[in-house]
């Protein structure tokens, strides 16, 4: 009788012991949340341009974009390409050569170096600086880029500087307020954010 009450025992422990288990591995469970992705991918200064212009070489040419956002281009001269995707300067282009190509030029623009993307990271972090990318970049990865948080930074004060040109020909500055402990949780507002060319991580 005792070696069965035994028993009854450890069958009961087995029990508690898989259940505790099985309570933890549904207390981890996957969170997932959606981030909406830039629509393309902006031009900028440095970015090495090929524009083909369709059976006309005369045209056609590998072309850096300048630091004041411009392109040159024979017969229509200085195009604005920072700030447009590929295709929205493809268009550009078409619509300026129409004043001197007989018919619809069909033009292509196509990205042979990306220079011109980088961010920044300021403030209470291992290595402050500017940090070029070939991709996009999350602030967590920002962050990480950045070496990490010193013993002195305000995590929960963390903000994300950007500025925008509208068509005001004004710069518009945006702050976005971050909570560290948010973003480690999944949780809050904006989240694991991603980053523009150009955008300030500032940790205070």
């Amino acid at each position: 009788m005792q070696l069965q009450h035994v028993i009854q025992i450890i069958g009961r422990l087995c029990a508690i012991g898989f259940m505790s288990v099985a309570m933890a591995g549904c207390a981890a469970t996957i969170q997932e949340r959606e981030y909406e992705a830039p629509g393309g991918f902006l031009l900028g200064p440095e970015d090495i341009l090929e524009i083909t212009v369709w059976k006309n070489a005369d045209l056609s040419r590998i072309t850096p974009i300048r630091p004041d956002g411009l392109i040159s281009m024979p017969l229509i001269g200085d195009v604005q390409a920072s700030g447009l995707t590929a295709d929205g300067l493809a268009h550009r282009i078409t619509e300026r050569l129409k004043q001197f190509v007989a018919g619809s030029p069909a033009v292509s623009v196509s990205v042979k170096e990306l220079n011109s993307y980088s961010i920044f990271v300021l403030g209470e972090v291992t290595k402050p600086g500017k940090y070029p990318a070939k991709s996009y970049v999350t602030l967590l990865q920002a962050i990480s880029m950045g070496g990490g948080f010193t013993e002195y930074a305000k995590k929960n004060k963390l903000q994300v500087v950007r500025n925008r040109l509208n068509g005001d020909n004004k710069i518009h500055e945006t702050r976005i307020p971050i909570r560290y402990d948010d973003l480690l949780a999944g949780q809050g507002e904006p989240g694991n954010m991603i980053l523009l060319s150009g955008d300030t991580v500032i940790v205070p």
